[in-house]
């Protein structure tokens, strides 16, 4: 290993335990800051609602920490605002995510709270009465959001109503006000649990202090109501060709929000295809996209794409906020772009300036102990090894024009792009 491979995370300097329970324990000592940071998950996302309970993973993920079998909500608040923690919790469609953070000395207090919040809530009603009215007003808001609405028709329309990533993991409007705390109870009760969960601990703690506090926090949690993990397949039928349209009274400006099934992060080709995104809408201005859409031609305010890479397949993306009037010249600019990334190598020199913009910025997003826990959790979360970090820069040279043009044809099929556009009605104006 090369001195920067050696001074970066890896095999020989994360530890790893595995409880009995199914809970991943990742340990990483950073002694240059007196601070520690949490990052963890477990399987209980929105992929687990049954229909109509969209929103309902995000609400209890959100409403943990409102109060417990054991602390209120001014409690549990009070204990981490008195040390300076802070922790929170959050849904995502496969998984909650939480992270926290503490200094070194703290660390026992913060690992409590994460647990208590993950292991006995008991969702009070007036603060899950408070959360459903935020929700609900950030829902009411989003409807005149021209951005929102189109990336919203976009993924109705690329997933079928069988598909868990039809929906938002926030939920809707009406979802959203029939969830009763009943239901929020009878989720946590038959979802929550260690098997399938990682934790990630990084900061000024020895290892083997942070293994054992977290054993005492999580060694004794099961839940054998834990069902198996869910996985989201790709969509059954294609969605070739749909043009949704959104029409939001008001507005001066529309948002087109393009898309089609991307690979999942864990898929052999997924670097190949991040490259190949980065070439057509991220490096520099926003790469081949925001040149000439933007720049070159000023059709859009912004114009970009973006890779998911998720658990499952998630969508590959292409967003842009445009004149009503330029909305048919913005698409077409970009399909040309999309044909043109699928129908010819890219140039050694873009090929060499993105490889050198991802493996520069890879250093910068390990400076903090909270970049660290992050790239670690996700190491085990995708099963990438814990040497992917140190092997990363060999990864990124390895990948050849032809990789991304192969990455291109697989998944940008301009024919089955789905189109979603958002904005005012042009043919009344």
């Amino acid at each position: 290993m090369t001195d920067l491979q050696t001074s970066i995370p890896n095999s020989n300097n994360i530890i790893r335990a595995e409880l009995d329970n199914g809970v991943t324990l990742l340990v990483y000592e950073n002694p240059a800051v007196q601070s520690v940071n949490l990052m963890g998950s477990l399987q209980a996302g929105s992929i687990y609602e049954e229909r109509g309970q969209s929103g309902l993973a995000s609400l209890a993920a959100g409403a943990l920490m409102t109060g417990t079998q054991d602390a209120d909500f001014d409690a549990i608040h009070g204990a981490l605002e008195d040390v300076g923690a802070d922790l929170g919790f959050r849904g995502h469609a496969h998984k909650v995510g939480f992270s926290g953070k503490a200094l070194a000395e703290d660390l026992s207090l913060l690992l409590d709270a994460a647990s208590d919040a993950l292991r006995k809530p008991i969702f009070p009603a007036k603060h899950v009465e408070r959360l459903r009215g935020e929700r609900l007003t950030w829902l009411q808001y989003s409807s005149f959001d021209t951005r929102y609405r189109a990336a919203k028709a976009m993924r109705e329309a690329l997933y079928p109503a069988s598909h868990p990533y039809h929906y938002g993991t926030y939920g809707d409007e009406a979802s959203i006000a029939k969830i009763t705390v009943d239901e929020l109870k009878d989720f946590h009760a038959g979802h929550f649990g260690p098997r399938g969960m990682i934790l990630a601990i990084v900061g000024a703690v020895e290892a083997s202090q942070a293994v054992q506090l977290a054993m005492d926090a999580f060694g004794d949690w099961g839940n054998p109501e834990q069902p198996s993990v869910r996985q989201a397949h790709e969509p059954e039928s294609a969605a070739d060709g749909l043009r949704p349209t959104v029409v939001v009274s008001g507005k001066t400006q529309s948002d087109i929000n393009m898309g089609i099934v991307g690979p999942a992060r864990k898929a052999d080709d997924y670097l190949a295809a991040q490259l190949a995104n980065s070439v057509l809408g991220e490096f520099g201005m926003m790469g081949r996209i925001g040149k000439s859409v933007r720049e070159d031609k000023g059709l859009a305010y912004y114009a970009y794409s973006r890779l998911g890479g998720g658990h499952g397949p998630d969508p590959w993306t292409i967003s842009a906020g445009v004149n009503p009037e330029n909305v048919e010249l913005a698409i077409a600019s970009i399909m040309e772009e999309i044909e043109r990334l699928t129908n010819e190598t890219v140039t050694d020199e873009d090929l060499a300036d993105n490889q050198s913009y991802f493996t520069g910025r890879m250093p910068l997003r390990l400076e903090s102990n909270e970049g660290i826990a992050s790239h670690i959790h996700s190491m085990e979360s995708f099963d990438l090894g814990l040497d992917y970090l140190a092997n990363y820069e060999d990864m990124i040279y390895g990948i050849t024009k032809e990789d991304l043009l192969r990455a291109a044809q697989k998944y940008l099929r301009p024919e089955g792009m789905v189109v979603a556009v958002a904005g005012p009605d042009q043919a009344a104006s």
